[in-house]
């Protein structure tokens, strides 16, 4: 058989039975086309509300977590604020606890009205002794520097300089005498110790 009797193969693909295939815009008549173009500007615009719905839910749903976002924080807030209020009045009172001994201790020792200066001394002694106590359980501690320490203007305040005696081995700048003992609460000072400085020589 030759090739001029051969049926020519079509390069498109035949439209299936039974499935009408919609006419071309150039195939259809002015109302045709004004009726195909308001289902397409309607089909637009139903997927434009769908979209804008799912957006408005989208924005109710963040702003409801904002919302409860913001609640969060206000009552984290609040119950810092109650803890750090119940520390400072329970750190009161403890304190006021521990000086209850000392306060006993002194009324006890008034109340003995023939104690001789060394029944005196010796009470008063054992209430500093306890009075110490009691500030250290609460974290106050003393700063007592001995001779010699370096000065440290963090902890020491200097009241006045001092001259070193000849053949003094002590270097300068540091710590001759402490005229009233500073003390830190927490690390914090809470007094520095006035101390006289040692002078250059």
């Amino acid at each position: 058989m030759s090739d001029e009797n051969k049926t020519p193969v079509s390069d498109t693909t035949p439209p299936e039975a039974g499935q009408p295939q919609p006419p071309a815009l150039d195939d259809m008549s002015p109302e045709e086309r004004e009726a195909a173009q308001a289902a397409n500007d309607n089909d637009a615009l139903v997927q434009a509300q769908a979209d804008l719905a799912a957006l408005q839910a989208r924005n109710a749903e963040l702003s409801e977590q904002y919302l409860r976002a913001q609640a969060d924080i206000q009552n984290t807030r609040r119950r810092s604020e109650e803890e750090m209020s119940r520390a400072r009045k329970f750190a009161v009172e403890s304190f006021a606890e521990a000086m209850l001994p000392v306060v006993d201790s002194l009324e006890a020792g008034l109340g003995h009205k023939d104690q001789n200066p060394e029944q005196i001394r010796e009470g008063a002694e054992a209430t500093l002794r306890q009075l110490k106590s009691a500030l250290e359980r609460n974290k106050v501690v003393e700063i007592n520097p001995a001779p010699g320490t370096k000065f440290d203007p963090h902890q020491h305040q200097a009241i006045s300089v001092a001259p070193l005696p000849p053949g003094s081995t002590q270097d300068p700048n540091t710590v001759v005498s402490v005229l009233q003992k500073g003390y830190l609460i927490a690390e914090r000072v809470l007094r520095p110790a006035l101390v006289t400085v040692s002078a250059a020589k």
